[in-house]
């Protein structure tokens, strides 16, 4: 187990940006969803849109500008001092960039696309790296001055939980001291179409673990981490990892590969599954995916351990989505943000599905239990090809 420190974060979504504005929705159980008629033709959706005014790329760096990156810039700024002092103590050099998206800035493309269909030439202000999946993370190691190692981990809904694994391997390899780990999913017409092309796009809003669930919201967010091996109030204390290869897009319809990620990850902290204090589940709202998280949960951690998922706020943020969950264990954990312990709300219509194992799903106001010292936490991301993710999150010893 290499336990390293989770020093500050940045985080953009449909419910806030910010600690402070984040942490107030995400306790509350505010929703972020808007009602969208021009990413499906024909079809109005709702999905998980943030709302604020974004920051204006660098001029230098017009060749990797998207509101993909500009959601990670904003994300950027709220730990700019933190990564200062890092790169004080460790040298510039030496702290990795790893970001994870899974379409990156592909919404510019789909407008340059556009552009040249009806008038026959590109826009002189589109570059084909702005589109391009490595954008993130040269991007972000570009705007913070690093030169470390640089890359980004494309894998579908679980990248950004990737990112800390490979940032861990790098540190523990001795490659680099210290790292910013994070991701950015930005909406975009090719996300919303191929989602509603597999009939997996609710109707109205997503209601995971319901009998009434009918599909997920699609949403945009971005979370920024300084890891670093120091001692910190939240820490990063196990990584678990799997790849099922089931199915192209189904999951492993007995949960193998959820289950193993799981167990890998509480094994990585030393953990048994009686010592979690919380699960933010995977939970997206759609009928399979639900049913076998359902079943690999309570299969590890019986029906008492508080779940819910965020999802319903925030929609399915798709690469962002790990990064962005752990943040919210990070403000969960955190006292200066949660200083009464309370845990991120199940949004649903409260109908249980009786073909599915019972979960303990939270509602507004539950909070850890009052002796909670460590408090570990847990948080799942699955993604499309079984490749699957789990975190381990707990209170340092500096609280």
């Amino acid at each position: 187990m290499t336990r390293l420190g989770l020093a500050d974060i940045g985080i953009v979504t449909p419910i806030g940006i910010g600690k402070q504005e984040v942490a107030a929705a995400l306790f509350s159980g505010r929703r972020g969803f808007v009602a969208r008629g021009d990413l499906v033709p024909g079809q109005t959706v709702h999905v998980g849109e943030v709302a604020a005014m974004l920051p204006s790329a660098p001029p230098e760096l017009s060749s990797l500008s998207s509101r993909n990156s500009r959601m990670m810039l904003a994300a950027l700024a709220q730990i700019s001092e933190a990564v200062r002092h890092a790169a004080r103590k460790f040298g510039r050099d030496r702290i990795a960039v790893i970001m994870g998206t899974s379409t990156s800035g592909i919404a510019e493309g789909e407008i340059a696309y556009r552009a040249v269909s009806r008038n026959g030439a590109w826009p002189a202000d589109f570059q084909y790296t702005q589109q391009e999946n490595g954008a993130l993370a040269e991007f972000a190691a570009r705007v913070l001055g690093i030169s470390g190692p640089a890359y980004t981990v494309a894998t579908a809904c679980s990248s950004s939980g990737k990112a800390f694994a490979s940032a861990r391997r790098l540190i523990n390899a001795g490659l680099a001291d210290a790292a910013v780990v994070g991701g950015a999913d930005s909406l975009c017409q090719t996300t919303v179409c191929g989602f509603a092309a597999l009939e997996l796009i609710s109707a109205g809003l997503c209601n995971p673990f319901s009998r009434n669930r009918d599909g997920i919201n699609v949403g945009e967010a971005a979370a920024a981490f300084l890891v670093t091996p120091d001692p910190a109030r939240v820490e990063l204390v196990g990584i678990g990892e799997s790849s099922d290869a089931h199915h192209l897009t189904a999951p492993d319809p007995d949960g193998r590969g959820a289950l193993m990620a799981m167990t890998a990850a509480l094994a990585d902290a030393a953990l048994a599954p009686s010592d979690v204090t919380y699960v933010n589940l995977h939970g997206t709202g759609t009928p399979l995916n639900d049913a076998v998280e359902a079943r690999s949960v309570h299969a590890l951690f019986g029906p008492h351990v508080p779940c819910s998922s965020t999802k319903a706020m925030t929609g399915h943020t798709l690469g962002a989505a790990a990064a962005c969950e752990a943040a919210f264990l990070w403000l969960a954990l955190n006292p200066e943000y949660n200083s009464v312990g309370r845990l991120p709300p199940h949004l649903w219509d409260g109908d249980a599905d009786s073909s599915i194992p019972s979960l303990a799903l939270t509602g507004v106001g539950a909070r850890l239990p009052e002796h909670a010292r460590q408090a570990p936490m847990l948080s799942n991301s699955f993604a499309f090809g079984g490749s699957n993710v789990s975190l381990v999150l707990a209170r340092g010893e500096t609280n």
